[in-house]
């Protein structure tokens, strides 16, 4: 299993080990061959949507991506007062990430759910909001901040101790609601 530090140079280690090109991942995870590019190459840092259509792509449960150790029942993560000195966690590359994961589930290598703490930071006033569809479901809770939801058609505003549980299969969107970074609970699971 690749123990690379970083989610794009993990993509492209189970990328090759698979034998698949950039165009044959780009075409059976319904991504553009160029966003793959950046992405194992670290110039773009991704959404979860994006990365489950990669471990769907790929026979992968999304928290592949994220860590590579293997434990044993029960997994107990502790809380830390330095949540940026955790191994668990994962930034983006890019000298200023939207996306920064906690992985909650890290170890239990059999898991069918991946509960996430994820620091979405405020996207520039032009960035195109681009939405994401998947198959599974999405839990999303709070914690800090203000969270703007956007699902199907419908735009929602979340603050902290409001939560939504939504089909990901319908297209959405997450990010920031203001100028400050906003912190959420996220517990996905991808059939």
């Amino acid at each position: 299993m690749p123990s690379d530090q970083t989610i794009g140079s993990r993509i492209r280690a189970f990328r090759t080990a698979r034998g698949l090109s950039l165009t044959d991942l780009a075409q059976a995870a319904g991504l553009t061959e160029e966003f793959l590019r950046d992405l194992e190459n670290d110039g773009v840092y991704p959404a979860i949507g994006p990365l489950h259509k990669l471990a769907r792509a790929m026979d992968l449960r999304l928290g592949t991506f994220l860590d590579d150790q293997v434990g044993r029942d029960p997994i107990i993560t502790r809380s830390t007062r330095d949540p940026g000195g955790d191994p668990a966690l994962h930034r983006g590359a890019m000298p200023a990430p939207s996306y920064s994961y906690h992985a909650l589930g890290k170890g239990k290598s059999d898991r069918n759910m991946e509960p996430l703490i994820i620091t979405i930071q405020p996207a520039p006033a032009d960035r195109e909001r681009k939405t994401s569809s998947h198959q599974g479901e999405e839990f999303i809770y709070v914690l800090e901040g203000t969270l703007l939801v956007e699902y199907g058609r419908e735009l929602h505003e979340l603050h902290p101790g409001d939560s939504i549980y939504y089909n990901s299969v319908v297209p959405h969107y997450v990010a920031a609601g203001n100028d400050e970074p906003v912190r959420i609970l996220a517990v996905t699971y991808n059939p």
